[in-house]
């Protein structure tokens, strides 16, 4: 499986951008059976998406006095990365990815080493998906300062991406070090798997254009599709400034209701328009609209993808 970037660039030399489309998992499939979750990533393949994701929250902080966060996070959610391990044993063409991973509250090493692991056991499936995330109780829990979360990921990319690319790391950085350490196997994708930033704030797409792959963006309503221009521009700049092509870097939006099949056109119309090369399906989003359990998930994602296929003019598989 190549690399989404490879993807759209093949696309678009043959004059259409193909626009994909990833699945982001439920929030806790184990309820309905531990087989359930495995069942679920064969039924989304075979639907014929592109990806499945899966987002996380290491500890959920509860609410008590004096807790400064004024929502919960979202509960019992599968570790990703060693879900994204099982459902690779039971796929063979979806790709695997985060949307997003924590970083900063993770040591970047081991990350750098579960990462290349999984691309190597699915054979180059992975797409990694990162954010700064939002959660200050989350990162106490776990012995992470939430106010160094920006410097933290910026540095820990540039580690994991020595680790997937060179023999020997050595690494002197403000939170991480390496001396003459090496890693391996590496990933199956040439310099490791693309990774991909979450996160509307100028802060995050300053640092999609200097690092990323492609940008995880908001929903695709009306006023977001409208305000794309503006954000990239500056992501553009950001990429100009730091010497990169912004023209390689890819994005992606969510169907804010995939319910809504009858303006499903327009709203593929009007993300191409914003320079979007991928959407994403919520099965949070189906299952909070009351379609819960495999097979109701599976038939509804069916029909989006047969109604995407019309409306879109093309089959992705």
């Amino acid at each position: 499986m190549s690399d989404p970037a490879n993807w759209d660039d093949l696309s678009s030399r043959a004059g259409r951008m193909t626009m994909r489309v990833a699945v982001e998992f439920p929030l806790a499939p184990h309820r309905w059976g531990a087989d359930a979750v495995l069942e679920l990533a064969r039924g989304i393949e075979d639907a014929g998406y592109d990806e499945i994701d899966l987002f996380e929250h290491v500890t959920v902080g509860q609410p008590i006095p004096g807790r400064v966060e004024t929502r919960q996070a979202a509960p019992e959610l599968l570790e990703p990365l060693v879900t994204l391990g099982a459902l690779a044993a039971v796929t063979r063409r979806i790709g695997l990815g985060t949307g997003v991973l924590v970083l900063p509250q993770r040591q970047p090493a081991l990350v750098a080493k579960q990462v290349a692991t999984l691309d190597l056991l699915s054979g180059g499936r992975v797409r990694l998906g990162v954010g700064v995330g939002w959660q200050q109780s989350e990162y106490e829990s776990l012995g992470v300062p939430f106010a160094e979360r920006g410097r933290r990921l910026d540095e820990a990319i540039a580690l994991i991406r020595s680790y997937w690319t060179e023999p020997s790391v050595t690494f002197h950085g403000q939170y991480f070090d390496a001396e003459a350490m090496g890693m391996d196997p590496k990933p199956v994708q040439p310099g490791g798997p693309p990774i991909w930033f979450g996160g509307d704030s100028e802060a995050a797409l300053r640092r999609v254009g200097r690092l990323g792959d492609g940008w995880l963006a908001m929903a695709d309503s009306d006023e977001a599709v409208a305000t794309a221009p503006e954000k990239r521009a500056i992501l553009r700049a950001a990429a100009e400034m730091a010497g990169r092509d912004p023209d390689r870097i890819r994005l992606q939006a969510r169907l804010s209701d995939p319910l809504d099949l009858e303006s499903l056109g327009r709203r593929i119309a009007g993300l191409r328009e914003a320079g979007f090369t991928w959407t994403a399906v919520s099965l949070p989003v189906l299952e909070a609209a009351g379609i819960a359990g495999v097979a109701a998930q599976v038939e509804m994602l069916a029909r989006i993808m047969e109604r995407f296929r019309g409306e879109a003019g093309e089959v992705t598989r």
